[in-house]
């Protein structure tokens, strides 16, 4: 998808390095909201096909988290080259399907950029420490580990920078990084998740899942989540409810101006 036109587009997952049609029986029209336009359909991904993908993220996991950090920034840097040259066409795809000026779209997309930039240092920020008698007899020693499929759960006011919040934090310190965009909102991360895959980024680092509510709580249950991040509103408590019988980090956003 090089330019998101009038004609329908239809979204598609990205599992496991390629583009899969979901099996789901719904499908949610996506409207350019200046014109009540129809631009594209996302499908209502599958508790299965969701279960599916996670395993996938896992098993790619056991290898990336061993890879050396200067080896997992290396996409990123392509990555950054790759929205600078871009950054044009995601700001029209923002308008379209989400309605903000061609400048303000473009401005997200900066910060989305900064993001990568910061991530880029990962070698260094990811660096721990040790301290000879911390107390009589007793050495400290500090070590940062990836934790393992960890996903985010985006809204969609920001659809090009809120994304870059996790993603390439979550791949640099040897993460495998699930992403479930607003459905209302899909396009600009699947032209995103394409340039992705045009930097060499290693098969099953990153997934995209599109869907509804179903996708969401398949992810909020699934065991094998070692963290994730969401936006919610009314329904926070029920979330965090599901989300801390587990072992896992939860952290909210709530209408990205509360940290929760």
């Amino acid at each position: 998808m090089s330019e998101v036109t009038a004609t329908r587009t239809k979204v598609l997952n990205y599992i496991d390095g390629s583009w899969v049609e979901s099996k789901a029986t719904e499908w949610r029209d996506v409207l350019n909201p200046a014109t009540g336009e129809t631009i594209g359909q996302t499908p209502l991904t599958t508790a299965a096909e969701v279960d599916a993908a996670v395993e996938t993220a896992a098993t790619a996991f056991r290898a990336w988290r061993r890879t050396p950090p200067e080896d997992r920034i290396q996409p990123l840097f392509k990555l950054k080259q790759l929205l600078e040259d871009h950054v044009d066409e995601l700001g029209r795809i923002i308008t379209l399907e989400n309605g903000k000026t061609f400048a303000e779209g473009k401005a997200e997309l900066r910060r989305a950029i900064e993001n990568v930039e910061v991530a880029c240092g990962i070698p260094m920020m990811m660096q721990g420490y040790n301290l000879e008698d911390v107390a009589r007899g007793l050495d400290e020693m500090m070590i940062r580990q990836p934790l393992g499929v960890v996903a985010a759960i985006t809204p969609s006011n920001f659809p090009g920078m809120i994304p870059f919040w996790f993603l390439p934090y979550a791949i640099a310190t040897g993460n495998t990084f699930i992403l479930k965009p607003s459905e209302r909102v899909p396009l600009t991360m699947q032209r995103i998740f394409e340039l992705l895959e045009q930097t060499g980024l290693r098969k099953g680092v990153v997934t995209l899942l599109n869907g509804g509510k179903a996708a969401v709580d398949a992810l909020l249950d699934h065991p094998k989540i070692r963290a994730i991040s969401l936006w919610a509103r009314l329904p926070l408590r029920n979330m965090f409810m599901r989300v801390r019988v587990r072992p896992e980090s939860a952290h909210s956003v709530k209408g990205a101006r509360k940290i929760m």
